[in-house]
């Protein structure tokens, strides 16, 4: 009896602390340039940035830097790509898609996973540059999510499916997908090479603080896999936590090895209420905040913490949410 009274005390107050936060919160819309949408993820120049200064890509195919106060153009993924594509949400293969973006602090270079283009980097040129196109004698045909190894420049990224584009991504649910890969790009060997595959949808991708091992989400599967890189354990992977809606990317907090991860759940009467999940690296749930009120019917990506700000991106969406 004294262990039930102990539970529901501790729900009551989780529950209560999560609306603390959510009362204390402000939310923005920071609208994207022209007709673009669709702020898919989010990259700081800086590992201890709280400038409120951000990187994302867009539909049309560019990376723009919000300087608080407006979005400017920073990099370009497609070398034939022109005026045309502003605006554009259709022209992928012609344009770019630049979805998951991070930077590598020690040497100030943007790592770029294009749906269309790659693997790429932006440096000093508006125009990145291609690293790969396939690993393993694949070629890549959705690259996703992709976080950076500070320690090493090494890069790790998923490509969602081997056989269906972005554009094919709901026929790809339908038909449940599992040719996902998780890759890891050398920066010394400046080769690909395949860490997981038969994933589901592979969506985000987050390294723990010492490297010791990853965390891939699969979007159609509803889940997480954790994969060792060290330790008896290397190279083995276990699911470690399912869902009932769809987890896109998973971003680290700037402390500990926590985790953020966007989640979109379908309702019985087929509404879409999107959350943000904090996990530990053991899949354990630390706390939940629903976003339905600023994101009504609309699935989110990510949720990118920085200080005091929450940051949250949609394909859906022509702005970025800003929490505060």
């Amino acid at each position: 009896m004294l262990k039930i009274q102990i539970i529901i005390v501790f729900l009551f107050i989780s529950f209560f602390s999560i609306h603390i936060v959510l009362s204390q919160l402000n939310f923005q819309k920071l609208d994207l340039p022209l007709t673009s949408s669709g702020p898919e993820a989010f990259a700081f120049d800086s590992i201890n940035s709280v400038s409120g200064e951000f990187y994302t890509g867009i539909s049309d195919g560019r990376i723009v830097k919000y300087n608080t106060t407006n979005f400017i153009e920073v990099y370009i993924t497609a070398p034939n790509r022109s005026r045309l594509c502003d605006g554009t949400n259709m022209l992928g293969a012609i344009c770019g898609r630049p979805i998951g973006i991070e930077f590598y602090y020690k040497e100030k270079l943007l790592y770029i996973a294009d749906a269309y283009k790659g693997l790429l980097v932006g440096g000093k040129d508006k125009l990145a540059v291609q690293l790969a196109t396939g690993a393993e004698g694949v070629p890549f045909k959705f690259p996703d999510g992709l976080n950076v190894d500070q320690l090493t420049g090494d890069v790790y990224f998923t490509d969602a499916s081997s056989v269906f584009e972005m554009s094919q991504l709901p026929l790809a649910v339908l038909v449940n997908d599992a040719t996902g890969r998780l890759l890891k790009y050398s920066k010394t060997t400046q080769q690909v090479s395949v860490l997981l595959r038969g994933l589901a949808g592979a969506a985000g991708v987050a390294i723990s603080s010492d490297a010791s091992f990853v965390l891939v989400t699969e979007f159609i599967t509803k889940r997480i896999q954790k994969l060792w890189l060290t330790g008896p354990l290397a190279f083995t992977s276990t699911v470690i936590k399912e869902f009932e809606g769809r987890p896109d990317n998973i971003k680290k907090t700037q402390i500990g090895d926590y985790f953020w991860v966007a989640v979109s759940t379908m309702s019985p009467i087929g509404i879409t209420i999107s959350s943000a999940v904090k996990i530990d690296g053991n899949g354990v749930v630390l706390q939940t905040i629903p976003l339905d009120r600023y994101y009504f019917n609309t699935a989110i990506s990510e949720f990118n913490q920085r200080g005091s700000n929450f940051y949250v991106g949609s394909l859906q969406a022509g702005f970025v949410g800003l929490l505060n």
